[in-house]
């Protein structure tokens, strides 16, 4: 690595320390702390909304599957920015503002505790983001690991040490005001490497229309060949395995949708889409960032800000994770998959062999910034979990140690994220795997409890239970028994039954929220109606 590069990252590591201190230097009491004041700047909380929504969860694991499954993933971003920024900024942001200001609320389970007068719920919902972000956590870590690997190249799990130790030290230290204040710096990094990469990819293609004519080759050229192969001649998970599979799946070229209500639709429209795309309506490290802003004017400046921004760093990765075929079946005779060995190294190699070195630092630093955004977000909910939503309320005396008690949950937390990292690395597709997940599951868990807090009075403590618990355990039983990719590496079906999956046909191919959700909904309705109503005065509060 020349001194220009060490100085560029030194440079880079230090304004992000710097930020990390101004955090700590403004944080004087558990509301800076947790809440970053409430009085973000609305640019500050855009960029952090979408620096943490986009992580290299994003750029590395689903960039790496539109290599594999091609632009239909752009109706993922699609759905990012309607649901993701424009219904959540514009019909849920200052809602939820204002109940989190009304009942004091600092995390997210703390906003439905006390919105349904119920220590319980705030509990089972520490509980509940304990649980499973750490898989989500890990999924961006190997993302970000990957690359810095890559990059350096040097030894994955030195990397993954390295890039642990950065990260902890400005989430302790900063809470939530140095983690937003960084994100901005690193959101509007990732913003002009995404610009770049859409004109550089094209570039390297010879332009727009060359790179699509290309695209089309290269599909024909790499990927039909194989339909006339059985998919057990290929080595399990191996890139020819993977296209094989596609191919099974209903998928006719990377500019194409499968054909509808194949196996590859229902799993590009269902997990992909519609897993992520409203799953994001209930992230707790997303939702609280609506309670750190002082009014709905600075909501409604901040939608524009956001919605170019997932716009652009979305929608571009997905275009140049499909493209990046073209570029290798030129180059090399390949397709990426091929080329790369694997769908999580297909963005490190393709910025490091299409395009120019100089680019390749500021990928860098923007993958980083993705990856160190989304963490530092995700271990300040996660810590704030444990310490303030599950301590606290099990061990009351526990509050009078508030940021300590926080401070020592993300160090967990982080620990247990990075375990996760280590052993899952070699799964495939594991990053794009792990958040689709995640996303549905707080869907499924959360998303009715959630909106009824904003929006139905009649919402009571017994339905809320009983909607986390349904949504909860469905999701659970769909991906270990079902679902099937979960279910199959997971192989439980497999050890109690004999089988991959419980079920077969097509409904193995739709995912867990499409089935959770609805129930979790409905769960809430009937245990609500046949639930006493809160009294009027508690409702006053909220309301």
């Amino acid at each position: 690595m020349g001194i220009i590069e060490t100085l560029a990252i030194l440079l880079y590591l230090g304004i992000t320390g710097y930020l990390g201190f101004l955090g700590y230097k403004q944080t004087k009491d558990e509301t800076d702390y947790l809440l970053a004041g409430r009085n973000t700047h609305p640019f500050v909380m855009a960029m952090s909304y979408g620096a943490t929504f986009i992580s290299t969860a994003a750029i590395v694991g689903f960039g790496g599957v539109a290599a594999w499954l091609g632009q239909s993933l752009l109706w993922l971003a699609f759905c990012n920015i309607f649901v993701g920024v424009f219904i959540a900024f514009v019909f849920l942001g200052n809602p939820t503002r204002k109940l989190g200001y009304r009942l004091n609320a600092h995390t997210f389970p703390e906003l439905l505790g006390k919105r349904y007068d119920s220590k319980g719920v705030q509990l089972f919902g520490g509980l509940l983001i304990a649980t499973f972000m750490p898989l989500y956590a890990a999924a961006v870590l190997i993302g970000g690991t990957h690359f810095v690997a890559e990059y350096f190249r040097i030894d994955y799990h030195v990397a993954l040490l390295l890039f642990s130790v950065i990260i902890t030290a400005y989430v302790i230290a900063g809470g939530l005001k140095g983690v937003m204040l960084a994100d901005a710096l690193q959101g509007s990094v990732m913003f002009v490497a995404m610009i770049l990469l859409l004109f550089f990819t094209f570039d390297s293609l010879g332009g727009v229309a060359p790179a699509f004519k290309a695209l089309g080759e290269s599909w024909q050229a790499t990927v039909e060949p194989l339909r006339a192969r059985p998919l057990g001649e290929f080595a399990p998970q191996s890139p020819d395995f993977l296209m094989r599979l596609s191919l099974a799946w209903g998928f006719e070229g990377w500019a194409k949708m499968p054909d509808f209500l194949s196996e590859g639709w229902l799993f590009v429209i269902t997990t992909i889409t519609l897993g992520v795309g409203i799953g994001v309506l209930a992230q707790p490290q997303l939702v609280v960032r609506f309670m750190t802003v002082k009014s709905a004017k600075e909501l409604q400046r901040a939608v524009p800000i956001g919605g170019i921004f997932i716009l652009v760093a979305v929608a571009i990765v997905f275009v140049a994770g499909s493209l990046s075929n073209a570029w290798y079946f030129i180059h090399e005779g390949k397709n990426a998959l091929q080329a790369a060995g694997g769908v999580n190294n297909v963005i490190p190699r393709f910025i490091n062999d299409a395009l120019p070195s100089w680019f390749g630092l500021l990928f860098f630093l923007a993958l980083i910034s993705a990856a160190m955004s989304t963490l530092s977000s995700q271990f300040h909910a996660m810590g704030t979990a444990i310490g303030r939503d599950t301590l606290e309320q099990i061990f009351p005396q526990s509050k009078h140690h508030s940021a300590l008690v926080t401070k020592a949950g993300v160090l967990v937390m982080i620990l247990i994220s990075v375990s996760l990292a280590y052993l899952f690395d070699k799964q495939p597709a594991i990053i794009a795997r792990s958040t689709a997940i995640f996303f549905a599951l707080c869907a499924a868990i959360f998303l009715p409890s959630y909106l009824a807090a904003l929006f139905w009075k009649r919402a009571t403590k017994a339905g809320v239970f009983a909607s986390m618990a349904i949504g909860a355990l469905t999701s659970i039983f769909w991906i270990t028994l079902v679902h099937f990719n979960e279910a199959k590496a997971l192989g439980i079906a497999k050890a109690l039954f004999g089988v991959n999956s419980i079920l077969s046909g097509k409904i193995i191919f739709v995912d867990a929220l499409i089935i959770a959700l609805p129930l979790s909904f409905f769960a809430l309705y009937l245990g609500s109606i046949l639930s006493k109503p809160f009294k009027e005065s508690h409702l006053k509060r909220c309301f």
